[in-house]
């Protein structure tokens, strides 16, 4: 590459003490040019060794530099790295994600030659133990997580959202940051935004990471709940964003909860739930049998855990959300501030 542009690596973390070593060390072993780019990392007052970790790490690489993110989440991260980047590129990184050595090379070619607003690449999961191997697997299936693409994809597409993301600095100063409301899915809502603005977000099987995916069913279950919850401020900001399969897990668990109401009262409201939990169980299963054929026998344990966790998470969080956001339908605008320099 002739001349590459420079590129800031953004990077909000939050008590990733586990995994914020293999992280860095991905991001500092790039194959792209040392002067060419920057890592920004934004701690959210880690209770852990993360700040510990990153300053042994930034001692050594002068391209780190650590700002301190007292909102706490994301969106806020992101926000104070956006604004303090130099960089032409802007290119996401998560503390569980360790990066394949040519990341932002693949990132800058394919924003060079496409000309898209946004682009990524195929979300690999791992585990780190039993439990998150079944859940990278039940994590890479649509019957898991519906058709987002970036789980399982693997040809070059445009999308509606891509996994972390790098974009053109130009994107921020047109539509605004990161709503800062939005502990989760916030990533979905700002790329409504950039595509309503017109812009292009593009999956390319050329950009490889690899994340570690939740390692028990507590942590499992809090992270779905928060996706569903969260996704009701997104829907009442954009109706237009939501698609079908975003509903299928509310409707699951508004079902279960129907008939569960009707067998206190009616006599054939068994039959309800038996029939419903039946499909879901008899197609869980298939599922989970499919996946253990072709990955180990050994999962067929946990997988149905896995998916059920995430569906229930999801369906209920959702639900949890439309009554705790219930008089806010009118409230569009969210908490999205302006690109400062």
């Amino acid at each position: 590459m002739i001349n590459p542009p420079f590129v800031s690596l953004v990077l909000p973390v939050r008590n990733e003490e586990k995994y914020i070593g293999s992280c860095l060390q991905a991001l500092v072993s790039q194959d792209y040019p040392d002067e060419k780019f920057e890592i920004l990392i934004a701690d959210g007052q880690s209770k852990d060794r993360t700040r510990e970790v990153i300053e042994k790490y930034k001692s050594v690489f002068p391209k780190i530099f650590l700002f301190d993110n007292p909102g706490l989440i994301v969106p806020t991260g992101l926000n104070i790295l956006i604004r303090q980047a130099k960089g032409q590129f802007i290119i996401r990184v998560d503390g569980h994600t360790v990066i394949a050595p040519d990341y932002v090379r693949q990132c800058v070619l394919a924003l060079t030659a496409s000309g898209a607003e946004n682009v990524g690449g195929r979300m690999t999961a791992i585990g780190s133990n039993y439990f998150g191997k079944a859940v990278a697997a039940a994590t890479s299936v649509p019957f898991g997580i519906g058709n987002a693409r970036f789980h399982y994809s693997e040809k070059e597409e445009l999308v509606d959202t891509v996994y972390l993301g790098a974009w053109p600095i130009h994107v921020f100063k047109k539509i605004g940051l990161f709503d800062e409301e939005l502990v989760r899915d916030q990533d979905d809502e700002f790329n409504y935004r950039l595509r309503s603005s017109g812009g292009r977000i593009l999956l390319s099987p050329k950009i490889n990471s690899i994340y570690t995916v939740r390692g028990s069913p507590l942590s499992l279950w809090k992270q779905y709940f928060q996706y569903g919850f969260w996704k009701i401020r997104v829907l009442q900001k954009h109706p237009k964003q939501m698609s079908l399969r975003q509903f299928v897990p509310l409707a699951f668990v508004l079902s279960l909860i129907l008939s569960l109401v009707l067998t206190l009262v009616q006599p054939w409201g068994w039959v309800c739930m038996i029939a419903i939990l039946g499909l879901y169980l008899l197609t869980n299963l298939a599922v989970s049998l499919a996946i253990a054929k072709k990955q180990g026998w050994h999962f067929l344990r946990l997988l149905p855990l896995a998916f059920a966790i995430i569906h229930l998470g999801y369906g209920l969080g959702f639900l949890v959300g439309l009554f705790k956001f219930w008089n806010r339908w009118k409230d569009k605008k969210g908490q999205v501030p302006l690109w400062l320099p």
